[in-house]
Parts: structure tokens; C-alpha cells; sequence
């Protein structure tokens, strides 16, 4: 049986055409503008990037910009960078929302599309790797079967 993320992976679409960097890099401005100032999710990011915020703007836009234009610039390994921030799934439902809208109002249709799309494949992921919410995996439980 593959790896979930994996049989995820298979059905990934092309990105839209169209993109530009300056479109990534408005998506990852704005939609941080309004994460940090949500209540829920405003202190999470505050506790860890206060003073280094430009860096990680500047990370995060060759993140999606590696994502919807295939840039390769970014070589990053997100998942640990998440591991000790205590998330819950909560907080996924919340980033989900305000990137969804901030998508929509920052890029063309098809290119808000696409990204909501991605958003929602990297939020599961996430919780899939931290080992939390409704798809979480009992690790120890499937390293016994295999193990059968």
C-alpha cells in the first residue's frame, strides 16, 4: 500500500497559466497580514517570527512560488519547522479560511482554484506528519502491521 502522501501526490493538477511572482509574492503578503492579526492563529506566528518577519515572507513566497510556477527555488523542510508549535486542527481550519479568502481576492479564479487546492493537500499533510487531527495515523499501530 503506498505512502498516503504519495497516492495524494499522483493527482496533482498543472499549475494555472498566468502566474507571476509578483502574484505569489501578494498572496504571502496579504494572506500574513490577516494571519497575524487573527486571534488564534496572529500569536502562533508572533511567538516565533517576531523580528524576522521579512525573511520569512521572503520564504514563504519562493514556497508558493515554487508550488504555481515551479521556481525551484525554494529547498526548505516545512513539516519540522511546524513540529513544536503545538497546533491543532483548529488552527488548520483557520489558516484554511483565511488563505481561501485571501486567494480569491488576490489572484485570478483559476489561480486561487489551484492554490486553495494545494493549500488544502499541504494542511492535511501537515497533520498527517504531526500526527493530529481526523487523518492522523497511529504510527505505532501501522509499524505494528507492518511489522506482521
Amino acid at each position: 500500500m503506498p505512502h498516503p502522501l504519495v497516492a495524494r501526490a499522483a493527482g496533482f493538477e498543472e499549475p494555472p497559466a498566468g502566474l507571476t511572482e509578483e502574484m505569489m509574492a501578494r498572496l504571502v503578503r496579504e494572506f500574513y497580514t490577516r494571519a497575524r492579526a487573527d486571534s488564534d492563529l496572529g500569536p502562533i506566528f508572533e511567538a516565533r517570527l517576531a523580528g524576522h518577519w521579512e525573511e520569512h515572507l521572503a520564504k514563504l513566497t519562493d514556497f508558493w512560488s515554487q508550488i504555481g510556477l515551479q521556481s525551484g527555488r525554494y529547498k526548505g523542510r516545512p513539516l519540522p519547522a511546524h513540529a513544536a508549535l503545538d497546533l491543532a486542527p483548529e488552527h488548520f481550519t483557520r489558516w484554511l479560511a483565511l488563505f481561501e479568502q485571501t486567494a480569491r481576492e488576490v489572484l485570478p479564479p483559476e489561480g486561487a482554484r489551484f492554490f486553495v487546492a494545494r493549500a488544502h493537500r499541504i494542511a492535511e499533510s501537515f497533520q498527517i506528519g504531526l500526527n493530529i487531527g481526523d487523518k492522523a495515523m497511529d504510527f505505532r499501530a501501522a509499524q505494528k502491521i507492518r511489522e506482521d
